[in-house]
């Protein structure tokens, strides 16, 4: 369904191309970035990185390929040579996907989505809370870690406004943009994925809690230190590769 990149790829990077690939198209099956919005980035190396950049035939994320995937500096331009060949562009917020890395050499990985329950949570006044513990214990352990709100519903396209967006981030791995969606950050793009896969995930228990006529709680602390690390190898391993079998199995939008 999914064609690979036709030309060659000078910087050796194929395979990180079609993980980002990847990683976007698992964003629009979850429902995360609907329609043409959204990206995620890699970091290269100290001046470099890939993200899905704008194309002249664009179709949105649910269909992106490796050749979508172009590597940058740090400023938007070609990171190679032919890099923006084609009539490519970088995102209009890519300064919020640098910014992001150049502060946080904990992260490889910055996805940037607009999940509309993420949106809408935060519109209604109810924050990201730990309300689950093991119906999603990595989730849980991101809420109970904060994910804090950037109270700005502005695109994120100049430096100035990306380190606005960065401040609210801080060490944190996820942060919430008022009016516009939610940025995340990781080791790897499975790892930032799958966090903002989470974060959805709680704002709509928490709407649904609402609609309810409740009030979402977190879970007792004592509680929380029960849920065990499951490890890499469940949390992030076997629920990447799910994810990529559902893709296969055209589970899109």
């Amino acid at each position: 369904m999914f064609e690979p990149a036709p030309e060659p790829d000078p910087a050796g990077l194929g395979p990180l191309r079609r993980e980002i690939a990847e990683g976007c198209r698992v964003l629009a099956a979850r429902r995360l970035a609907p329609g043409i919005l959204g990206h995620i980035s890699v970091r290269v190396d100290a001046s470099r990185l890939l993200i899905r950049c704008r194309g002249p035939h664009e179709r949105g994320l649910a269909y992106t390929t490796a050749e979508d995937v172009r590597l940058l500096d740090l400023a938007g331009r070609p990171g190679a040579d032919g890099e923006l060949d084609g009539g490519y562009t970088p995102p209009f917020e890519l300064p919020l996907h640098t910014r992001i890395l150049e502060r946080r050499p904990d992260v490889a990985c910055v996805v940037h989505a607009h999940p509309r329950d993420v949106v809408v949570a935060d519109l209604a006044g109810l924050p990201i809370l730990p309300v689950v513990g093991a119906y999603d214990i990595p989730g849980a352990a991101l809420a109970a870690d904060g994910v804090p709100v950037y109270p700005r519903a502005v695109l994120v396209h100049t430096p100035g406004l990306a380190d606005e967006a960065a401040d609210a981030l801080g060490p944190r791995h996820a942060v919430v943009m008022r009016g516009h969606g939610l940025t995340t950050a990781g080791a790897s793009v499975a790892e930032a994925v799958l966090r903002a896969a989470s974060v959805q995930a709680i704002a709509s228990i928490s709407l649904s809690i609402a609609a309810a006529g409740g009030t979402p709680r977190p879970i007792p602390e004592e509680d929380r230190a029960e849920l065990p690390n499951l490890g890499s190898g469940l949390n992030l391993g076997a629920a990447w590769r799910h994810e990529l079998a559902r893709l296969n199995e055209g589970e899109l939008p």
